[in-house]
């Protein structure tokens, strides 16, 4: 077990932005591919936050997640247009002036000139940051994202809401930044598809391996009915420095399961270990 002091990996909250996510138009891909990769990057998603492109409700999920997490990341609202507010409200929940930047500027310019088209104020509205924030190139749209450091270990970090623009700026650009912030963890993943229980009878034993693992994350997702026919997928992924101590903290867990099965009367129909893909 871990030392009674053990903190757990870094938290980090995302927070999507958009009233097209509120009404169901657009279906929010973008937290769950980032949520997956700030897994793998050492850290502890807390909370996936969907606002309105209003600024008060911006501000106040930002001063919420700034107050309890090391990493706060959003998507959606760098655009040009009037309802494009989310560095606006970054500037307002921290307490900076929104100026604009001279190497954003300079990255819109060159987007739109290469497409033969003028800097007009809506453009060049996407290079207004956020006081001592630094812009991010986006090779694939026109929009910088943005990050701001907020301390030695908080930062804050605003990408586009188009999936590909999203994905190209994290990857070259914030992943390497926050490896810097997380130790480094390897995961490894293993599951188990139980019949003949029902989820229930299985929760105690849960909490119990959970409590005693917190380096772990453990979750039964039901697939059949809870009494006449209960099937469980359990999942197991544990993060460890290296792979080696990964994978005996989830294939240890996963024994553990097994055992309790087989005593509960039930079946094991199918049992895998390997990396999470």
């Amino acid at each position: 077990m871990p030392p009674s002091n053990y903190q757990g990996p870094p938290e980090a909250w995302i927070i999507a932005i958009g009233n097209e996510l509120l009404i169901g138009r657009i279906v929010d891909t973008n937290s769950a591919w980032l949520a997956r990769r700030l897994t793998f990057l050492g850290f502890r998603v807390r909370r996936i936050v969907k606002v309105p492109d209003e600024i008060s409700d911006i501000v106040e999920e930002l001063r919420r997640a700034i107050e309890r997490a090391s990493v706060v990341i959003t998507t959606g609202g760098l655009g040009p247009t009037y309802d494009d507010k989310t560095l606006e409200a970054v500037a307002k929940a921290t307490g900076r002036e929104l100026e604009l930047n001279d190497e954003a500027l300079r990255m819109v310019a060159e987007f739109y000139s290469k497409k033969n088209l003028p800097l007009t104020p809506e453009r060049e509205k996407m290079a207004k940051l956020p006081r001592g924030s630094k812009p991010l190139p986006n090779p694939v749209g026109a929009a910088p994202g943005v990050l701001l450091e907020l301390g030695k270990d908080k930062i804050i970090v605003s990408l586009p809401g188009v999936p590909s623009e999203m994905k190209a700026i994290f990857d070259s650009h914030v992943a390497p930044r926050l490896e810097a912030l997380a130790p480094p963890r390897a995961l490894w993943e293993c599951s188990l598809i139980i019949e003949g229980i029902p989820e229930s009878t299985l929760a105690p034993i849960i909490e119990e391996i959970a409590r005693r693992n917190p380096t772990a994350y453990i979750k039964s997702h039901p697939k059949g009915h809870e009494v006449m026919g209960p099937v469980i997928d359990l999942r197991v992924l544990a993060s460890a420095p290296d792979e080696s101590e990964a994978k005996i903290i989830a294939e240890s867990i996963i024994e553990r399961f097994y055992n309790e099965v087989i005593k509960l009367g039930g079946k094991i129909s199918q049992r895998t270990c390997g990396k999470p893909s």
